[in-house]
């Protein structure tokens, strides 16, 4: 602060302080400081403030602030990770409908479960590339990245009935409150429950749109990097595993 208002011509005029005089030490401000307390000093600064506010010697709509720039860890998303993210919350989602009385009798197998273990064992790959080959490595990420994308594709086919289903059920719930309405009636338990479905359906169909593009993205990096491996119509032509079988049916 003291080299700030010696350079400063505005700042010696508000200190008083003559263009030919010296400005105090920066340790005179430490001992005041010390004698006088933090509270004194404190209420000096503000007035100060208010001060050099009410002069416009400064502004106070705006805040510097001094900062050291440090590494730190980014995860960037990876289809594997956006695939397993939307299986969860699918899954979640739908269960946010049957909750909300939407589609009760659709079941959306939850396959979260199956999308995990294969997450992690991705991780397991990428730890043991100091052992195996770069090579075997990466085509068994990309080979567990294709079983998720299989599972994410099952469970975007299931959640899409019950997408259907729910917008039905949304519909009839809009139209029997129309007609209570009109009766003179409100139910705001009903249609509490009517603003969590219509919530949850708008959910699933933006997470939906999402997942095809995830789909999409990866059978796109495998088709460029082992182009015998999809078919024409771009399904994968390995046998069928047990991708859709696994989780349980709710």
């Amino acid at each position: 602060m003291c080299r700030e208002v010696s350079d400063s011509i505005t700042w010696r005029r508000f200190c008083r302080i003559p263009l030919d005089g010296s400005v105090p030490h920066p340790t005179t401000l430490m001992k005041l400081t010390s004698r006088c307390g933090s509270t004194a000093v404190n209420g000096l600064n503000e007035a100060l403030l208010a001060k050099a506010a009410e002069a416009k010697v400064l502004r106070t709509n705006r805040v510097r602030a001094d900062t050291t720039v440090v590494p730190a860890n980014v995860a960037y998303p990876t289809d594997s990770g956006l695939l397993a993210k939307a299986i969860r919350r699918i899954g979640t989602t739908g269960q946010r409908i049957h909750d909300a009385g939407g589609a009760v009798r659709t079941k959306l197998r939850d396959r979260s479960k199956a999308a995990g273990s294969r997450a992690h064992g991705i991780a397991a790959k990428l730890r043991s590339r100091a052992q195996l080959g770069r090579d075997q490595v990466k085509d068994s990420v990309q080979r567990i990245t294709g079983e998720l994308a299989d599972l994410a594709q099952a469970t975007a086919r299931d959640a899409q009935r019950l997408l259907v289903n729910a917008r039905r059920a949304l519909r009839r719930a809009r139209a029997k409150a129309a007609q209570l309405a009109d009766e003179g009636i409100r139910d705001a338990a009903a249609g509490r429950r009517r603003g969590r479905l219509a919530r949850a359906v708008n959910d699933l169909s933006d997470l939906l749109e999402a997942t095809e593009r995830i789909v999409g993205q990866t059978r796109q990096t495998d088709r460029r990097d082992h182009p015998g491996r999809l078919d024409q119509g771009g399904q994968s032509a390995r046998p069928a595993g047990p991708a859709d079988r696994e989780g349980p049916a709710r």
